[in-house]
């Protein structure tokens, strides 16, 4: 399969600048989960039975994963799409745009499994994990990291400056992260703001990886799997046709 070559393309890259890559997405969380749990955390009274710092630690986790995928496939796929022309290169071979696509969304959700890893082991090395069930966290990343990624290349398929992906991160990602439940509870907002949050692809990841982190699976982490599932399924097609439009002239 195409999309697989263009997967282990891209996995030579990493491996060149897997280092840089890791210690930025490990770097930032850590300073979230210091100044956050260790220092607003001791003005913090405990929230749905745990401490501040229990409480934001699995949602580092589930950010750490939008970020890398969101990223990868803004700036990453931008800039081998316009710069470097790589994806043009592609096209001169047996390589399709639906193979592109393809081995980018892949590439950017190992990515994101691989970051969200990291900040995995760092908060269960502090003892933020409460279950074993903590385990199928990388697992689950696949999902959001499908949605996040295409996501993404939905946006870069629609701007022509580098610096338009400024806005999709002040206006979409970042308002996203703060108003995922990442630091305070989505319930303790207005009626019409937690149905808002149903639209907010972060807030089924922090869902997920919040109750797996503490053990308290329930059948409702299905409901939020789906989401995020069938938010990938309805965006894939999306993402070919709006890649084709810069890449077929």
């Amino acid at each position: 399969m195409a999309a697989l070559r263009i997967l282990a393309r891209h996995m030579v890259v990493f491996r060149k600048i897997w280092f840089t890559n890791i210690m930025f997405n490990f770097i930032e969380p850590l300073l979230y989960l210091t100044a956050m749990g260790y220092g607003l955390g001791t003005f913090v009274q405990d929230m749905e039975g745990m401490t501040y710092l229990q409480y934001i630690a699995p949602g580092m986790v589930a950010s750490s994963s939008m970020f890398a995928a969101s990223f990868e496939c803004t700036y990453g796929s931008f800039i081998r799409l316009h710069y470097q022309k790589t994806f043009q290169a592609m096209l001169a071979g047996p390589v399709t745009v639906r193979d592109i696509v393809a081995g980018d969304i892949l590439y950017a959700t190992f990515k994101s499994m691989v970051f969200g890893l990291v900040i995995l082991t760092v908060i269960s090395v502090l003892g933020q994990t409460q279950s074993w069930w903590a385990l199928l966290i990388p697992l689950f990343l696949v999902i959001p990291g499908l949605a996040f990624s295409l996501l993404a290349i939905c946006y870069t398929g629609l701007t022509a400056n580098i610096d338009s992906f400024n806005y999709y991160i002040t206006l979409f990602l970042t308002p996203a992260y703060l108003f995922s439940g990442v630091f305070f509870p989505i319930n303790s907002m207005p009626g019409w703001a937690q149905v808002v949050a149903w639209l907010n692809p972060i807030f089924h990841s922090v869902e997920v990886c919040r109750a797996l982190a503490l053990g308290n699976t329930n059948p409702g982490l299905l409901v939020h799997a789906g989401v995020l599932a069938l938010l990938a399924m309805v965006l894939m097609p999306l993402a070919i046709r709006l890649m084709t439009k810069r890449l077929i002239v």
